[in-house]
């Protein structure tokens, strides 16, 4: 019965922890502005920001992984 109450709550965490990482680097990123009201720069820029943040939760994923062990 300790287990499960523990699988579960394990699983229950790792939700949260991800949703909490996700928003952070969200926030981080910086509100978006709509691709028509910015200029070519800010639209590169804004790309490069989306792609390293996609580089961080991937990183993030992969040191969280590393950790179990």
């Amino acid at each position: 019965m300790n287990q499960i109450v523990n699988m579960i709550l394990r699983m229950v965490m790792r939700k949260l922890l991800n949703r909490g990482v996700n928003a952070g680097i969200n926030r981080a990123v910086g509100p978006k502005k709509r691709p028509q009201d910015m200029t070519p720069q800010e639209r590169a820029q804004a790309k490069a920001a989306r792609q390293n943040a996609d580089r961080a939760r991937k990183s993030l994923r992969a040191v969280r992984r590393i950790g179990r062990f």
